[in-house]
């Protein structure tokens, strides 16, 4: 019996992507250059705690310099996502098309490609003062281990939300000088708020998952998925007002987050768990979430400062 065909993504085919030589486009897909939803939600966290700890004016630089740390390293998650993954992605109907499993391209380039998307990040780990560079560091342990996670715990989202939110404490650092309160609080409603869309991400693929063992917190809440991403959105945008009253304890800020709130709400409001397409359009809405967040840590941040 012949194999069915594999189809070929229809990023391939639009925007910048399909502008690429087809030689070099199977590397952009690998590190998602096709998807900038992922670096997005990565360099968001580290936003924020630029504004909120008042340097979003000076400190432009920095946010230019974490926008592009957020893309490379983004892409270097994913490639050795990908690389750990290969076996698994070959068995998902949404991911069996992915450069690796696919054949688009080998293990070996992809290790280069992997060490190249690493170097750029750190010439932007070089542009950080010492203590935010040593914090930046500490997160590659979390980063390596991640692949693994979907193999031994039904939460591997919470263990992204670790990962996805570590800009938060390496921007504080860098503007603030230490890691105070403020700025973890900034990084627990992070975490919180990486779990709830991960798992309205992990929607997508709660069939293929079960079939083949992958473990998610979409799988684990089963059938009370809304009411549990609708906890963990409440539990963010807890941590974020306390860390938004310990910058300025003023009633007027906290309404700096009502926007977001909004937002949020709306999501799971408007969240359909059996619809592949809905989850998917909900999770990408999280970047104009994040936008949200960053306008309130700006206004708030700001304030503070004069």
């Amino acid at each position: 019996m012949t194999a069915p065909a594999v189809p070929t993504p229809d990023t391939e085919h639009r925007g910048l992507v399909g502008a690429l030589p087809a030689r070099v486009r199977p590397f952009a897909l690998l590190a998602r250059f096709d998807r900038p939803i992922g670096w997005w939600l990565l360099f968001w966290p580290g936003a924020w705690a630029v504004a909120l700890a008042g340097g979003a004016i000076e400190r432009w630089d920095l946010l230019l310099w974490m926008l592009a740390g957020a893309i490379a390293m983004r892409g270097a998650g994913c490639v050795y996502n990908d690389i750990v993954d290969r076996d698994l992605d070959a068995q998902v109907a949404r991911t069996r098309s992915r450069p690796l499993p696919s054949g688009a391209v080998s293990l070996k380039a992809a290790w280069a490609w992997l060490a190249f998307l690493s170097l750029i990040g750190l010439a932007v780990l070089l542009q950080l003062q010492l203590y935010a560079a040593i914090v930046a560091v500490l997160s590659l342990a979390l980063v390596a281990a991640y692949p693994f996670m979907k193999r031994i715990t039904w939460w591997p989202q919470a263990w992204l939300g670790l990962v996805f939110s570590w800009a938060a404490l390496v921007g504080w650092s860098e503007v603030a000088g230490a890691l105070t309160l403020p700025g973890l609080l900034l990084y627990a409603g992070s975490i919180a708020w990486v779990i709830g869309y991960d798992t309205i991400y992990a929607l997508q693929d709660r069939e293929d998952d079960a079939l083949i063992g992958v473990r998610s917190s979409a799988l684990r809440m089963g059938a009370r998925v809304k009411a549990g991403t609708a906890i963990f959105y409440a539990i963010a945008l807890a941590f974020w007002a306390a860390a938004v009253w310990l910058v300025r304890p003023d009633v007027l800020a906290l309404l700096a987050l009502a926007p977001l709130a909004l937002h949020l709400g709306w999501q799971i409001a408007t969240l359909a768990p059996a619809d592949g397409a809905n989850a998917l359009h909900r999770f990408r809405s999280n970047r104009v979430a994040g936008l949200l967040m960053f306008a309130a840590c700006l206004v708030v941040g700001t304030a503070s400062t004069l």
